[in-house]
C-alpha cells in the first residue's frame, strides 16, 4: 500500500525524526552531553523545542491576546522556518540513498572523532546521585553477596567524600 496523501507523508516524516528524536535532544541535552540542566535552561529549551515543533506543523496557529508568551516570541519567524522545513524535506527526497557499509563507516568515524570527549565531573556527579539515593540498598547487597569488607569500606569513603563537598548554589 502506497501512501499518496502529502499531509500524511509529512506528518509521518515529522513524527519519526524531528519530533521523536530532535525535540527530545533539544529538551534533554543531558541525554547526549555530560552536563547539568538548570530550571532556567529547561525553560529556555522548552521555548526552542516548541518553536521547532511549530515549524513542522501543517496548520497555521492564529495567535491572539491570550496566546502563550513563548509562542509570541517566535511567531513572526515560523513562516520562514516552515519554508526551511519544506526545503529540507525536498532535499532529503532528492538525495541518493546510502549503503549499509557507508552508514557503518560514517558511524565508526564519528565515534573515533569523539573518543576522548568525556566530562568526568558530570559523570561523577551522576554516580554520586545514584550512590546517595541507593546507598542503603547497595550496602545491603554487598553485605548479602559476601563482598570483601574493604569494598564496603571504600563505598562508604566515596559517599562520605562526596557528602563533604560543597555543592554549587545553582543545583
Amino acid at each position: 500500500m502506497k501512501i499518496a496523501d502529502p499531509e500524511v507523508l509529512h506528518i509521518w516524516k515529522t513524527n519519526s525524526l524531528p519530533l521523536r528524536f530532535w525535540v527530545n535532544i533539544l529538551k534533554n541535552p543531558q541525554f547526549v552531553f555530560d552536563m547539568d540542566k538548570s530550571d532556567h535552561l529547561d525553560g529556555c529549551l522548552s521555548v526552542i523545542a516548541q518553536a521547532f515543533m511549530d515549524s513542522f506543523s501543517l496548520t497555521d496557529t492564529k495567535l491572539g491576546k491570550h496566546a502563550p508568551t513563548n509562542k509570541l516570541l517566535y511567531a513572526k519567524d515560523i513562516p520562514q522556518f516552515k519554508q526551511e522545513v519544506k526545503a529540507y524535506y525536498n532535499c532529503v527526497r532528492e538525495q541518493q540513498p546510502i549503503t549499509t557499509a557507508e552508514f557503518k563507516d560514517f558511524l565508526l568515524e564519528e565515534s573515533r572523532k569523539h573518543d576522548n570527549e568525556f566530562n568526568e565531573p558530570a559523570a561523577l556527579r551522576e554516580l554520586y546521585k545514584f550512590i546517595h539515593q541507593y546507598f542503603t540498598e547497595i550496602e545491603q547487597k554487598l553485605e548479602h553477596s559476601g563482598a570483601p569488607a574493604e569494598l564496603k569500606e571504600q563505598l562508604k569513603q566515596v559517599k562520605n567524600q562526596f557528602d563533604g563537598q560543597k555543592s554549587c548554589s545553582w543545583d
